[in-house]
């Protein structure tokens, strides 16, 4: 049992304090690199993409017909956007617009690599930053007792600079409610709290200036065992919280009844995530440090508490899950460094395969992956697809689908521990850009709903925006020289 009562708790999330670090040197400079062609492991293609989630694929970020032939009737892809204007100009859809195919295959041609701009810099380690799901908020949470909340449409202004209240070691995890009123935060403690962020107030500090109302989602079961929670995130609707936490266990919050609805000892180790598969909420995902991933039925739940189908492919533990929303499909991120999709027709009852036990000592909150490791596959993996490049090591990197409306998910980043950011084509695996700047591990990143900007943190307390066009190269310099600067300090000081 781990002790979560003082600063030397090494847990998932990290194992130093509150203090900036430059840890990599494997990510220097500030820019980003496409990649052209995928040689070698790390950039191998796709050879047995599954054929259905590649058709969906290609069908969101194909144009019209009309657009995709030349005069001689050849297929021509990509299609130019000189084309596809004057497409659209000549109503080649029939609709006198561009369709959300058109849209997406336009759109998700520019990357967004430029940069970075400097958003923030702050004093101690990023281990979250989200969107909203309008792009309007930005959220960014610090092991520093800090969460700020930035209006993107007013020039990134501090909308809520946010003090938390009894954290334990770091904020794990924030969610933002759907009507974005709320949010709730979760450190290694079974009380998540809820502010308001719809207030006037600029300044939240708890139970000062407003109230940080406590959720407990421990249990008179626990046996008096105060855990830690991993994950946090709200219902499509609003009304409920799925939790994971390190005693193995998934709670679900009821908001309107304010107590705890559902609580399973989900796994054989901690459960580092959890999500909501769709909006109906009826399907929960979740992922451990057992290396399994795990889909749970609520309408067909027993006494048992037994899942509807379980996921082998990971040979080590699990760090995040990203849902593609479809209730169909999803990704993780695992500690064998590796991004996997998976297609839930593909569960299994129960653990048919083990793994099989480890011929190598090691820990990854201070270790590297051993490199006789890499090369090693499950004996019976189930994922449909695997993504290699990145670097999962010293916290739990997140992963994501690219958004829906500019992009038709045909991408999925992610972090990772060498102070990149990672994009990889979804259907042929190529890693298609690497984004250079921070100095150590970036846990989080976000690429925005609609525009073509994605927002990286980092533990070297960086909050950097890429775009696919943006500010002058020499407001870009100027930011970099900045940061840079800072930096040089940090190493010599």
């Amino acid at each position: 049992m781990y002790d979560i009562s003082g600063a030397l708790y090494l847990d998932e999330m990290g194992y130093a304090m509150s203090r900036l670090e430059v840890e990599s040197s494997e990510c220097e400079g500030g820019n980003a690199i496409h990649e052209s062609s995928s040689t070698g492991q790390t950039k191998r293609a796709l050879k047995n993409l599954d054929n259905e989630i590649a058709q969906i694929t290609k069908l969101k970020s194909t144009p019209h017909q009309l657009l995709v032939h030349d005069g001689y009737g050849r297929k021509e892809l990509p299609v130019s956007p000189v084309k596809m204007l004057a497409g659209r100009e000549f109503n080649c859809s029939g609709r006198g617009r561009f369709s959300s195919a058109d849209r997406c295959h336009l759109l998700s041609r520019y990357l967004p690599v430029n940069g970075p701009w400097l958003i923030d810099q702050m004093p101690s380690r990023a281990y979250v930053s989200q969107f909203s799901a309008d792009g309007c908020l930005f959220v960014a949470g610090f092991q520093g007792n800090i969460i700020k909340i930035y209006n993107v449409d007013k020039g990134w202004k501090v909308q809520k600079n946010i003090l938390t209240k009894s954290l334990r070691w770091t904020i794990t995890d924030t969610s933002l409610s759907p009507d974005q009123r709320n949010l709730v935060y979760a450190s290694m403690s079974p009380i998540v709290h809820i502010v308001n962020v719809g207030s006037s107030e600029t300044e939240s500090l708890a139970n000062v200036t407003e109230i940080h109302d406590g959720l407990d989602f421990s249990s008179n079961d626990d046996g008096g065992y105060s855990f830690g929670i991993f994950s946090v995130k709200f219902s499509t609707d609003g009304r409920e919280l799925v939790a994971g936490t390190s005693g193995d266990s998934i709670h679900v919050y009821d908001l309107e009844a304010n107590k705890v609805s559902l609580q399973i000892l989900a796994h054989a180790a901690d459960v580092n995530t959890v999500c909501f598969a769709d909006e109906t909420g009826h399907l929960i995902y979740s992922g451990s440090d057992d290396s399994f991933c795990k889909v749970w039925d609520r309408r067909c739940l027993n006494a048992k508490g037994k899942p509807a189908g379980v996921l082998m492919g990971h040979l080590e533990g699990i760090t995040f899950i990203d849902t593609r929303g479809d209730g169909r499909y999803f990704i993780s991120n695992g500690k064998d460094q590796t991004i996997k999709l998976w297609d839930l027709r593909k569960i299994s009852s129960n653990v048919t395969c083990n793994r099989g036990q480890r011929s190598f000592e090691w820990d990854y909150r201070w270790m590297d992956y051993p490199p006789q490791a890499k090369d090693l596959n499950h004996p019976c993996d189930q994922s449909v697809a695997t993504y290699r490049g990145h670097s999962v090591l010293r916290t739990l990197v997140r992963c994501f689908f690219s958004p829906a409306f500019s992009t038709g998910q045909k991408y999925i980043y992610t972090g990772s521990h060498n102070a990149c950011v990672y994009v990889y084509d979804l259907v042929t695996g190529a890693q298609v850009a690497t984004l250079k700047h921070h100095k150590s591990p970036v846990r989080d990143c976000s690429w925005h709903p609609f525009q073509t900007m994605l927002v990286s943190s980092s533990w070297d307390g960086d909050v950097v925006k890429w775009e696919s066009s943006g500010s002058s190269d020499v407001a870009a310099s100027s930011v970099k020289k900045r940061v840079y600067k800072r930096h040089f300090f940090e190493d010599y000081l």
